[in-house]
């Protein structure tokens, strides 16, 4: 046991930390491990690689993300907010070297390679850009003269712009999504909300004609006839093959088809091989953690936390529920991995991370350490 007496950083971590979330976190992972070894050996053995190569992969990135989300959990909110800013730069300069000097993969530019190591930068891109939004709309909320929510305008054109070119519209459309639900949170009238609104809606339209890709995706999901839709017709499938209770561990069919099995299409894998009862467990998980960090940011009084908490849970409930809605074809493919459940090392780490900055954004701490350093406590009137 940890004793409340003894005050030192872990016993003061450990009784303001949300438990119950930091369990549903790991719960996660250990189920990415599990679903790692059913859906990526068939993916492994077509590219002649290690049947369990991607497992041993999955296991290793685990490891900096384990220490990335216990690690950022014991940070201050000015830490945070710091950090932030610091991978937020960052990210936009590997962005823009992406754009010259990473590969081109599906007619896209997403990685660069650092000392040998795949890098994705838009994945550090979005938390970082979540806890900056945060920053600006609590500073708006604080002090009225201060031009926050302008600048945050101008965070969202300048993030969007660098992922329109890559182009990657999946993780475009997330990022535009939070920043919306945080700037309606900030008190914003409707009318510049419906407005924004509509001009995502012609930059879709704009993509939409001026981008093939983006077209015969869009044509796919409404007119199936209309182009191959064989892999998600496969993981649509596979729900009907699993059942309730599943096909069992290594019966599964869709794993040995899909070329993306063990990213894109992990929750189909999941539903062949352990029914769809798993996957209502994993969506309860999924759900419990947003509306845990939901339920702490309405309880907050502190605006930057506030807006950090609710903008992060909005992050990664949206994620969650865009892959699985991709896999059962309620969306258009969008290519965005299931947090801890899909393989990616930059995936996991940036999860990890905005999960660390939740963690940590959710204590329950003294409303000194909340305070800019000299901050005065003292009431109105009262000697210093």
């Amino acid at each position: 046991m940890v004793s409340r007496v003894e005050r030192t950083v872990f016993t003061d971590w450990w009784w303001t930390i949300d438990r119950l979330m930091l369990a549903a976190l790991i719960a996660l992972m250990l189920a990415g491990i599990i679903l790692s070894l059913a859906a990526s050996p068939p993916v492994a053995a077509r590219l002649g690689l290690d049947p369990f190569y991607f497992v041993h992969r999955h296991v290793i990135y685990l490891v900096p993300a384990t220490v990335v989300l216990f690690a950022t959990s014991f940070l201050e909110p000015r830490v945070i907010r710091r950090l932030a800013l610091v991978v937020f730069l960052l990210s936009l300069v590997l962005v823009a070297l992406t754009l010259l000097y990473g590969p081109e993969v599906k007619g896209a530019r997403r990685w660069i390679v650092i000392l040998g190591v795949n890098i994705q930068p838009s994945e550090f891109l979005k938390p970082a850009f979540v806890i900056l939004i945060a920053w600006l709309f609590g500073e708006s909320a604080q002090r009225p003269e201060m031009p926050a929510n302008t600048i945050a305008l101008g965070l969202l054109l300048l993030a969007v712009a660098a992922l329109v070119l890559q182009p990657d519209f999946g993780q475009t459309m997330l990022v535009a999504l939070v920043w919306g639900a945080l700037f309606f949170l900030a008190g914003m009238r409707l009318v510049w909300v419906i407005g924004l609104g509509g001009t995502a809606a012609l930059g879709l339209a704009a993509a939409y004609v001026t981008i093939p890709h983006v077209a015969s995706r869009i044509r796919r999901f409404l007119d199936p006839a209309s182009g191959d839709t064989f892999n998600i017709d496969q993981a649509v499938e596979s729900f009907f093959r699993g059942g309730w209770f599943g096909q069992g561990p290594g019966e599964g069919v869709v794993k040995r088809i899909l070329p993306e099995s063990h990213t894109d299409f992990v929750f189909a894998v999941a539903a062949e091989e352990f029914g769809i009862v798993l996957c209502l467990v994993l969506l309860a998980l999924f759900a419990f953690i947003v509306l845990r960090g939901l339920r702490h940011a309405v309880r907050c009084d502190e605006p930057f936390r506030r807006f950090a908490l609710a903008g992060l849970s909005i992050l990664f409930g949206l994620q969650s529920a865009i892959n699985m809605a991709v896999n059962i074809h309620l969306m258009p493919a969008k290519g965005m991995t299931l947090p801890f459940i899909s393989y990616g090392g930059s995936s996991m780490i940036s999860l990890a991370w905005s999960m660390g900055m939740l963690l940590a954004l959710a204590r329950q701490r003294p409303l000194a350490a909340l305070l800019p350093a000299g901050a005065n406590l003292a009431p109105a009137g009262a000697p210093a």
